[in-house]
């Protein structure tokens, strides 16, 4: 027989290395594993700072995780900038991270955690998924420092640490193999309990001997209390932490049910009292944690969308250290790359950073980050991300970005923040969930002071049966379960939610404003005609394509590949968002833009072809035409917006013409073209003054003002920065009709929300009315209270594999009336 290897321990902190983890360590002329690139940062850092002592004199490996923190806290290695480089994203003294929770299990701990944090001086914002258990805090690094953070969250009870994708499945591992045992030893001593109980229960009066029942019911205890002191321990210390805390958080009332049925049965056993009940406590216990289990493994589902991004970047590459010298390759970790190196990636490949094509063609598959479900063609000069698959033949790339500033990183980091923040409803729902348990505390004390003078007999399990039937958590899950399903689900098809607040304003949106250029239109011009007032066609080209050097604009690309290579070079720039740019060139100031900016009357008048302006002075110098296409699926997004019941608007700084014509085309009745970004921003402005719903979706630079007045935005990927600041959400993929399908989606979470809620509501309405009358046996409760919290992640999960069918809707809720007998802005034509 083939022997087990052994396993293998990290060198800084003792925790086993993760099969397929490569995070080497340089100690004196070895390299040792680490379990994380947390632990070989601080590690080598320990090393090269000349304190390598520190592994030569410990006498062992630290015993727990916990242990291993204390270790990094004394040293304080987490507040140097070169461990924090990997996972802290620094802007001037403000730091944000992501974090890992460790001992989070149910929402009362999101809760708790989310407020210890936010109260810490320093702290500007602390937002916790319940999902993932990740935790994204932002510090003024001024004011606190990171160890600092991670000291305040384990000082109540839990453990942070940086986030690491291999330690997350680590970590979501231990707590499932715990939680199989603690269900085991549950599930075994029930239904031995349970072989000894029913006798008592079916047998006559007279029928079994004093001594036998005694037997029993100490076989019985003997077997509950491992039930109770293995499986149930979680319970008392979170109920423990809590107290300590002065707080009522959901353990409370389970602890105190589980631990009084306990100690009474064992009182009842010593005094022959016939109230003993130990197997309501091993049933009550058993059902609790298959509820627990079976809510954590959905949560684990619901939150793949979110994890499945953090994992596409493979853990090595294959680096060409002597390019274009190929004659040399070495495989090093990915965490190692630098801008400038040189990659070769191989078919079936992900690449490992942002990078661009030096040599070679291929295909690659973008779709598990754009949702595009055809492959894109790369060649010499190409951007490839971070992640995406190499599908057909080898490539070098040049790494441009690496760690936090990738495409990747930045969509983790925007989806991680939208999972985070909470919509109005979530909030309500924590508010609400906060006070419920205190309000069940003095529930049960009345029902066992009002029973003890009807009943004493029942008093007690009445109130136990009131303490476990409630369900808190099902209230506090509500929210964060959809929204975690719904953003998982958006994201796998292509749309980035960025905000909190984006699927439920998405979801009420009653108008749909659109910009023309790059939005329903492709945004790639061509130059299709050239009308020299001055000089020569080829002078005028490349006079333009000076002035549009630096920009991104659709129009300044096409300008700039129509001349081709320049000597020319422009300065003093100043560009005038919706109109135009200004500079000089040789000497000579020019202006180029909209015939407006340039001031005089253009001589093309093409319908629906864009026309810019070339002018010295008062003088005009050159007119250029230029046109690019419909986008693919926007007749189909226009129809099918429409059949759901939303306005749509046409609002773009092009030509009147061309907008009317646009509009026209694909069935678009509120249509406006020469619009400035001030003006997009007034004709939002009346709308939301009308007591519209504004969903507005741009692309430029120009449109990040009025993206930001909207209730609900969303940019184009291919778009400008800024513009992607400014929005709630992001389409990564080139289907338009994702953003129908956005919509669906946004409707159907809200649906699943309020149903959550309303079950919420409507069983601890029936169930604790219903116990507080002694119709509900605790072990009852128990069952009553898991599946309560289990219905409610379940519905949201519906969401996950959710297909939106335009046939499963009818129209959109109408738009409210105009207020005072206004009506809405009219049709500018």
């Amino acid at each position: 027989m083939s022997e087990i290897p052994e396993p293998i321990h990290c060198f800084h902190c003792g925790e086993s290395v993760p099969s397929g983890s490569d995070y080497p360590v340089r100690f004196e002329v070895e390299i040792k594993p680490a379990c994380c690139r947390g632990c070989q940062a601080v590690a080598q850092t320990i090393i090269d700072s000349g304190n390598a002592n520190y592994y030569r004199l410990r006498t062992d490996l630290p015993k727990t995780p916990e242990a291993a923190l204390e270790e990094l806290k004394q040293l304080k290695l987490y507040d140097l900038p070169e461990v924090q480089q990997s996972f802290v994203k620094s802007e001037g003294e403000t730091r944000e991270a992501n974090l890992i929770l460790e001992g989070i299990v149910c929402a009362a701990c999101v809760w708790l955690n989310e407020r210890h944090l936010r109260q810490l001086p320093g702290v500007i914002s602390a937002d916790i998924n319940f999902s993932t258990h990740r935790a994204r805090v932002r510090w003024d690094n001024g004011r606190i420092q990171l160890s600092q953070i991670l000291q305040s969250v384990q000082e109540i009870g839990y453990l942070a640490y940086p986030f690491d994708t291999n330690r997350q499945e680590e970590l979501f591992r231990k707590e499932r193999n715990t939680a199989i045992r603690r269900l085991a030893i549950a599930g075994l001593g029930m239904m031995q309990v349970m072989m000894y109980a029913i006798p008592v229960y079916l047998a006559d009066a007279g029928t079994m001997g004093l001594d036998l029942q005694a037997l029993m019911r100490f076989a019985s205890m003997i077997l509950t209390t491992p039930v109770v002191f293995y499986s149930a321990w979680p319970f008392f210390q979170g109920a423990w932490r809590d107290i300590k805390l002065h707080r009522a958080g959901m353990d409370v009332p389970v602890a105190l049910g589980v631990g009084s049925a306990y100690i009474a049965s064992i009182y009842g056993s010593m005094t022959s009292s016939p109230d003993v009940y130990f197997d309501s406590v091993t049933m009550f216990v058993f059902f609790l944690l298959t509820g627990r289990f079976l809510e954590m493994n959905a949560r684990k589902r619901s939150a793949e969308a979110a994890e499945s991004l953090v994992k596409l970047i493979p853990a090595a590459a294959t680096r060409l250290p002597g390019w274009p010298d190929r004659l040399e390759e070495e495989l090093v970790a990915a965490v190692k790359l630098m801008p400038g190196d040189h990659v070769m990636v191989g078919p079936g490949n992900s690449f490992p950073a942002d990078g661009s094509v030096v040599e070679g063609a291929s295909s690659v598959d973008e779709s598990l980050l754009t949702g595009e479900s055809h492959p894109v063609g790369k060649h010499e000069g190409s951007t490839v991300i971070g992640g995406t698959i190499n599908l057909a033949s080898p490539l070098v790339i040049k790494v441009d970005k690496i760690g936090a500033d990738t495409v990747l990183s930045g969509i983790v980091r925007l989806l991680d923040r939208a999972l985070a923040e909470k919509p109005r409803l979530a909030m309500l729902a924590d508010r609400v969930a906060s006070w419920f348990v205190l309000a069940l505390l003095l529930v049960a004390a009345s029902v066992a002071i009002i029973w003890y003078f009807i009943e004493p007999a029942r008093a007690f399990w009445i109130t136990v049966s009131v303490l476990v039937v409630s369900c808190p958590c099902a209230l506090a899950l509500a929210t964060p379960a959809a929204l975690t399903a719904a953003l998982g689900r958006l994201t796998r098809m292509g749309l980035l939610s960025t905000r909190g607040h984006a699927l439920e304003t998405l979801a009420r949106a009653t108008d749909f404003v659109f910009d023309k250029t790059g939005t329903l239109t492709t945004g790639e011009f061509s130059l299709l005609q050239v009308h020299p007032v001055r000089g020569e066609r080829e002078t005028a080209l490349r006079l333009a394509a000076a002035l549009e050097q630096g920009s991104s604009h659709p129009v300044a690309a096409a300008l700039r590949e129509a001349a081709g290579p320049i000597s020319e070079s422009a300065h003093q720039l100043h560009n005038h968002p919706g109109q135009g740019i200004e500079g000089v060139v040789d000497g000579r100031l020019y202006r180029l833009g909209t015939p407006a900016f340039v001031g005089a009357e253009p001589a093309i008048q093409a319908v629906g072809m864009t026309v810019v302006g070339l002018a010295e002075g008062d003088e005009i110098v050159a007119w250029f035409g230029l046109g690019d296409e419909l986008r693919d699926q926007a007749a189909q997004l226009v129809a099918t917006l429409k059949d759901m019941g939303l306005r749509l608007h046409l609002f773009s700084g092009d030509r009147s013409e061309n907008v009317l014509a646009l509009a026209r085309q694909l069935g678009i009745e509120h249509a406006r073209g020469g619009m400035l970004p001030e003006d997009k921003l007034d004709a939002v402005k009346a709308l939301q003054d009308a007591g519209a719903i504004v969903a507005m979706t741009g692309d430029g630079v120009n449109d990040a003002p009025v993206l930001a007045q909207a209730q609900v935005s969303v940019a184009i990927d291919q778009g400008a920065e800024a513009a992607q600041a400014a929005a709630d959400m992001v389409l990564l993929s080139s289907e338009l009709l994702r953003l129908a399908d956005g919509v669906r989606i946004a409707r159907k979470a809200q649906v699943i929300i309020k149903q959550n809620l309303g079950w919420s509501v409507i069983y601890n309405a029936i169930a604790i009315p219903a116990a507080a009358m002694g119709h509900v046996t605790p072990w009852l409760a128990g069952i009553g209270m898991s599946l309560s919290s289990l219905l409610v992640v379940l519905n949201a999960m519906r969401l996950s594999g959710y297909k939106s069918e335009p046939r499963e809707y009818s129209a959109a809720t109408p738009p409210p009336e105009p207020r005072n007998g206004h009506p809405l802005p009219a049709d500018p034509r």
